[in-house]
């Protein structure tokens, strides 16, 4: 019995197709890289037919070669499970699709090892630029990309002037203004629950958190850390509730430790925001479904990966690397002690 798998099957040449078209092999390869040269209408159906009928698919890696572009983008996220990166990593590849480009994502698991062997699998297949949500707050290393001419965009990521590309909130000012809101329900005993950072540089959101509470005159106050997640939060409500004397509002540095933080709170008959205010960062669609729905800052999504594409494939291609800097909403819900909107 012959051997009808697909490895069996005769590859189909861009000669087939002109043969079976009638046209040359320059015509089908106008047809299908949309130029240089005009075609016209009635012979690119020809064209596109004789392809239907035969299966043809185009060597991308060729192709890529001769017009010195892939049209892929890759892109390196921390954790794909994460409701924010896996926001962010769909408007992204939305944004790029609609630009005629295909993206790969790579899960670096929270590894700086493994964040680094996605960019150097990225430069060895040529993508077009890389957009990288670094496990790193300072000046990840690119170096890579950027001696094979491959433009790098970090996303989420607004703390410094670098050499290449940076798209992140305003981290800040915006954590800031959410303590100050939590203050103003009354509270200063405000603890801050802070994910892990790579490095040895603060995260701008406990920036935000320490001179919200230096404005308001507060004693410095008590920083729970974990990893950035459910489970971290779980654990950094499990220890918070240890406490003899507990702070009376929570800053908490995303939507998912929320998420955990709450069930530790709910588990020892808390009430939110009767006993504890909590308030949150990211705006993923996670916070508004929990109970109580969470008090925000939500960031900009759509706008920074639109910003990104923009950077690497877009109107900003040409111009010299530089940070942009996108404002967050406070979206006010019940957690902190509001009425839904």
């Amino acid at each position: 019995m012959p051997d009808l798998s697909a490895s069996a099957r005769p590859v189909v040449t861009r000669k087939d197709v002109a043969r079976l078209a009638g046209v040359s092999t320059a015509v089908v390869s106008y047809v299908v890289n949309g130029g240089p040269k005009n075609v016209a209408p009635a012979t690119q159906e020809k064209v596109r037919q004789a392809i239907t009928a035969l299966g043809y698919r185009p060597n991308v890696t060729a192709r890529a070669l001769k017009m010195g572009s892939s049209r892929i983008l890759g892109m390196v996220v921390p954790k794909i499970s994460s409701p924010f990166f896996a926001s962010l990593a769909q408007a992204v590849e939305q944004a790029a699709e609609q630009e005629g480009y295909a993206m790969l994502l790579g899960d670096s698991r929270d590894s700086l090892t493994v964040e680094r062997r996605h960019l150097s699998n990225f430069a060895d297949r040529q993508v077009d630029g890389v957009f990288l949500c670094s496990v790193v707050n300072h000046r990840p290393e690119v170096s890579e990309l950027d001696g094979r001419g491959i433009r790098t965009v970090l996303l989420n990521f607004s703390e410094y002037p670098l050499e290449v590309d940076a798209i992140g909130p305003e981290f800040v000012g915006s954590s800031r203004r959410a303590v100050e809101h939590l203050a103003s329900h009354g509270h200063r005993d405000i603890a801050l629950v802070q994910g892990f950072v790579t490095g040895n540089t603060l995260d701008g959101r406990e920036f935000g958190w320490r001179e919200a509470l230096k404005g308001m005159g507060a004693s410095e106050g008590r920083i729970f850390r974990c990893s950035f997640d459910r489970a971290g939060g779980y654990d950094a409500g499990r220890r918070f509730l240890a406490l003899t004397e507990r702070p009376t509002a929570v800053f908490i540095t995303s939507d998912e430790q929320a998420v955990g933080f709450l069930r530790a709170l709910h588990e020892a008959g808390l009430r939110v925001p009767e006993d504890v205010a909590v308030m949150s960062f990211d705006g993923s669609e996670e916070s508004e479904f929990s109970w109580p729905p969470l008090s925000t800052v939500r960031q900009p999504v759509q706008q920074m990966a639109e910003a990104g594409v923009r950077a690497i494939i877009g109107t900003g291609r040409d111009e010299p690397p530089r940070t942009q800097v996108f404002d967050c909403e406070l979206v006010l819900r019940r957690s902190c002690g509001c009425d839904e909107p």
